[in-house]
């Protein structure tokens, strides 16, 4: 009885350890992003091309969030893909103000319940899913990098 006990705290607190290495930062779009590589497994290298560099981390829900940045470090883009909607209100920064005007309906606008687009002139941001399957992409038009175009962006 004291064995299960004890392995039961044993596994909570493995557990929150673990959650607490989810705890990832990310720079907000148009900020500047921080490439060092932390011991965390949930962060994947960063790969690089001649044209930017991209970071992918896990969040709290399970999603997997991709940050595009310049080879001088800007970010300029963000894809996520899984269970969950990341916090947009974080990776958007000061752009989640221009995205929630682009993005509340008006009678005249048809919405699509699975799937929305906006576009604004200083971000887009594109997303859908249904429950447990969310994916999307968000960028900054003016900030893509010379020879990289929203489709680069997965």
């Amino acid at each position: 009885m004291i064995n299960a006990t004890f392995r039961r705290i044993a596994c909570a607190s493995i557990a929150l350890c673990a959650t607490a290495m989810f705890q990832v930062a990310h720079a907000e779009l148009g900020g500047t992003a921080t490439f060092t590589q932390p011991a965390n497994k949930t962060i994947q290298p960063v790969e690089q091309t001649g044209l930017f560099r991209v970071r992918s981390t896990i969040d709290d829900g399970g999603t997997t969030i991709n940050e595009y940045a310049s080879t001088s470090g800007q970010v300029f883009g963000y894809t996520w893909q899984g269970p969950t909607m990341p916090d947009l209100q974080t990776l958007l920064g000061k752009y989640y103000d221009s995205y929630r005007v682009g993005a509340t309906p008006d009678a005249t606008t048809p919405r699509n319940l699975h799937a929305s687009r906006v576009t604004r002139p200083d971000v887009i941001v594109e997303s859908g899913g249904q429950m447990r399957s969310y994916a999307g992409r968000a960028w900054l038009p003016g900030a893509l990098p010379a020879g990289v175009f929203p489709d680069d962006l997965r």
